[in-house]
């Protein structure tokens, strides 16, 4: 069921090239590189979409648009639960996402998501926004960079464990939630290269014993186009924690790396579609950061794919 259901995403994909969507066209012109009038003022797009991998970027969704997302990762690939038994994880999902982001003003967008979730801490629900400050401008020196805010609060519904030494063991109502606080800064270089810095910080109300409750993490991201509408794309995420908090968990069996993400972007009118790979079961940051436990050297990296759809819900009375 799961292979059918990427399969048909791919194909929902590709079938796209038939349509036409202004929108993603317009982006896809801005992204292509500038205008002929060199001396014209004009907003960059760093980016195309407003999510690589596990990162997100500075871009933001125009006032009236709905943007429908669904991420989703499988399996491992190699390592003890992946390989031909397990068809290379296509036979397990370790996470799925169904997201909606609804743009409020060019620079304000409102984000609900569902997430299934992986191990112990699943049934996640998120409600968030992202904030944009600045945005890059052509032939304009006082605006050389893109910066947005990320915000969300993360609630999980799943059943309470009896056992306090369990992630889900939630005393409170409130030990179900966690929060993530990432800035944004972007600049794209000529027409080529895009780059983007993630610092970002999480906070869990409830954790294991042994474990912090706040963990800062930096991040990294960037978008290389490869030939016409395929495009490189990659992120990475480093948590940092002390050595004593390291050693404790590593104590209980709990052994964390940092999260890389590679992939390839398709653009087509009216749809962006990534085929990821990454060593995180989990697609939230308010988890990823805390809770990845498998490595991309033993194999334990994953399939996965985002598929988006822009719709118009609403026009913006202010444009002419």
């Amino acid at each position: 069921m799961r292979t059918t259901l990427f399969c048909f995403c791919l194909l929902m994909a590709w079938s796209a090239s038939a349509q036409t969507d202004s929108a993603s066209d317009n982006l896809l012109k801005e992204l292509e590189g500038p205008a002929t009038a060199a001396s014209k003022k004009k907003p960059v797009a760093v980016f195309l979409s407003q999510r690589l991998i596990n990162a997100n970027t500075t871009e933001m969704l125009k006032p009236g648009h709905l943007e429908f997302k669904v991420v989703h990762n499988f399996g491992d690939i190699g390592g003890t639960f992946g390989g031909v038994k397990n068809a290379f994880g296509l036979d397990n999902s370790t996470d799925i996402k169904i997201a909606f982001l609804l743009g409020i003003t060019k620079n304000f967008n409102l984000i609900v998501s569902r997430n299934k979730g992986f191990g112990n801490v699943t049934q996640l629900w998120e409600m968030g926004f992202k904030y944009r400050f600045m945005q890059q401008m052509e032939n304009d020196p006082s605006r050389p960079l893109s910066i947005a805010l990320f915000a969300n609060g993360v609630a999980s519904s799943v059943k309470g464990s009896t056992d306090s030494t369990k992630e889900h063991f939630f005393p409170r109502t409130s030990s179900r939630q966690s929060q993530v606080v990432q800035l944004m800064v972007a600049r794209k270089f000529g027409k080529i290269l895009s780059f983007q810095l993630n610092p970002t910080y999480v906070h869990t109300n409830h954790v294991i014993p042994g474990d912090v409750n706040s963990v800062f993490a930096l991040g990294a991201a960037i978008r290389v186009p490869i030939y016409k509408q395929f495009v490189f794309i990659a992120d990475y995420f480093h948590p940092f924690r002390s050595q004593g908090n390291i050693d404790a968990l590593r104590a209980k069996g709990v052994r964390l790396y940092d999260v890389v993400g590679v992939g390839l972007e398709l653009v087509t009118p009216g749809h962006i579609f990534h085929v990821n790979f990454t060593n995180t079961h989990t697609i939230l940051e308010n988890r990823f950061l805390t809770r990845t436990t498998t490595s991309w050297g033993k194999g334990e990296f994953r399939w996965g794919f985002t598929v988006a759809r822009d719709f118009v819900l609403f026009k913006n009375r202010k444009k002419k």
